[in-house]
């Protein structure tokens, strides 16, 4: 058997050595070509899926209906999604992958889980919600019984409720507000002129969230939120990335971080009895890259106390926040060896290759992620640049979480037909796609960035076979353990079955 497989690999590699040999002594053989094309193809992501009857139909369907986007005067993935998006509500190809069973969210931070319209419809409509304006341009909210006191970055609360009875116009003012939760704008080539602009930004909508979610009552019901919106999405199951921040009171009074997990654990529970399809959801704890080391040490720390202590919600760990000026895997070295140092099993899911800064100290990150055994690499954006760790990865088969709006968003990529991950998908290279943060993109749930990875990124080369395979990747390379995975599998085909 060893040998079938040796020779097997050997025809799969030289046949088309010998094919391109022959080419070269004149007209190329039609059958050889067609033979190149062949084996281009199965090696492409969902090259070896193979369809059904009924599948064929589909993918037939839908390579139409991609053909027709493609000759298009606008083609939405070239550009910038901001201006794309109404093009893209508008698509027939986004339609029906919307309706598509997903499977798996793995790369979703918690404080863009839930779309911002909510938020400020719903939660800076309760009683004692206040609010500030800052002195950078930005806005805090607090919920209290009484009037905040000052403090250095707010030196004047309102009462939320007063100040939209004197300003007259609520629909206004709660579209200002909700400017200040997201990042979307009808200009952004205009306010976003560059990566350190878009950033800042990025920083301030996340400060501008965490007064309303950390409200212990909020906490749950923007839970719920989340996995409802995730659910209407038709995805099953998520992994979210959460510093897991101590929650408050009405009256001040603070929880900590095991609180936190415990109420995560607990909607969790509920969302799961009201929806039998849905499958569940797992926290990867996460750190801040501008933390000190002791910091992060004392994170690792409490993260493997945390798993031990919540072995069914507790995915692993990560470091999080901005590569490029932030610090790197390697200057944390000492503390993410901590796991392995006292015999621990601590999974690490990080945050890799999102820069396009070749040859800096943050573009070894990649490497640096492989070397501290990463079960996954989150966006690995610049992996293309880094042939041995992407040799590496796709032999360990640690799947890159692909996010290609975030990466255009964030400015690495303008033309997302340009993607690094074009390449990824033409060789196979275990990936799964996601969202990163859904509400400071004016997105929910993953049919905005499958539509972006199926119809840019993959072109026409990308079918329904790549659709499925992605789809069973997010179960795949999760961290569920294997009784779990073997269940999600077959809820998931059953509603791909249904898909078709």
């Amino acid at each position: 058997s060893h040998l079938l497989r040796v020779g097997s690999h050997l025809l799969r590699v030289v046949v088309p050595l010998l094919c391109l040999a022959r080419a070269a002594a004149g007209m190329p053989d039609p059958a050889q070509r067609d033979l190149l094309m062949r084996e281009e193809a199965f090696r492409q992501t969902g090259g070896r899926v193979v369809l059904t009857e009924a599948e064929q139909k589909l993918d037939a369907h839908l390579r139409r209906l991609k053909e027709k986007e493609l000759s298009a005067v606008q083609f939405p993935p070239a550009m910038h999604f901001f201006r794309a998006r109404s093009l893209i509500q508008d698509s027939p190809v986004f339609r029906l992958l919307q309706r598509m069973p997903k499977g798996a969210a793995l790369h979703v931070h918690s404080s863009a889980l839930v779309s911002v319209e909510w938020l400020v419809k719903n939660v800076t409509y309760r009683p004692g919600c206040y609010v500030c304006f800052t002195w950078d341009s930005s806005v805090r909210f607090l919920f209290s019984e009484r009037r905040p006191l000052p403090r250095w970055d707010c030196f004047y609360w309102q009462q939320l409720e007063a100040l939209r009875a004197r300003i007259g116009d609520p629909t206004q003012f709660d579209h200002s507000l909700m400017q200040h939760l997201t990042l979307f704008t009808e200009d952004p080539d205009g306010e976003y002129s560059s990566q350190e602009v878009v950033w800042r930004k990025f920083e301030k909508a996340f400060m501008a969230a965490a007064g309303l979610i950390s409200h212990a009552p909020v906490l749950r019901d923007y839970l719920y939120r989340g996995l409802s919106e995730l659910h209407l999405d038709n995805i099953m199951y998520l992994e979210l990335r959460s510093g897991l921040s101590k929650t408050y009171e009405l009256d001040g009074t603070v929880h900590e971080k095991v609180w936190s997990l415990r109420i995560f654990q607990e909607v969790t529970q509920r969302f799961m009895a009201d929806h039998p399809d849905f499958l569940g959801a797992r926290i990867i704890v996460s750190a801040h890259r501008a933390a000190s080391l002791s910091e992060v040490k004392e994170a690792v720390k409490e993260a493997i106390q945390l798993q031990r202590d919540f072995p069914d919600v507790v995915a692993g760990f990560d470091l999080v926040g901005r590569e490029d000026g932030g610090r790197t895997l390697w200057y944390f070295r000492e503390a993410l060896s901590i796991p392995a140092d006292t015999g621990t099993a601590l999974p690490f899911f990080f945050h890799a290759g999102e820069t396009d800064n070749e040859g800096t100290e943050a573009d070894q990150n990649i490497l640096d992620a492989l070397l501290f055994n990463t079960s996954r690499i989150g966006h690995g954006y610049a992996l293309a640049h880094h042939p041995l760790a992407k040799e590496m990865s796709q032999r360990r088969n640690v799947a890159v979480e692909l996010c290609p709006i975030s990466n255009q968003v964030l400015k690495l990529v303008s033309d997302l037909r340009n993607h690094p991950a074009a390449t990824l998908m033409s060789e196979g290279h275990p990936l799964v796609i996601s969202s990163d943060d859904p509400s400071l993109f004016g997105t929910t749930g993953l049919s905005y960035d499958f539509y972006e990875a199926f119809v840019g990124i993959g072109g026409l080369k990308a079918n329904l076979g790549t659709l499925k395979e992605l789809a069973l990747n997010s179960l795949k390379f999760s961290s569920l353990p294997a009784h779990l995975k073997e269940r999600g599998y077959a809820m998931w085909q059953k509603q791909w079955e249904a898909f078709i």
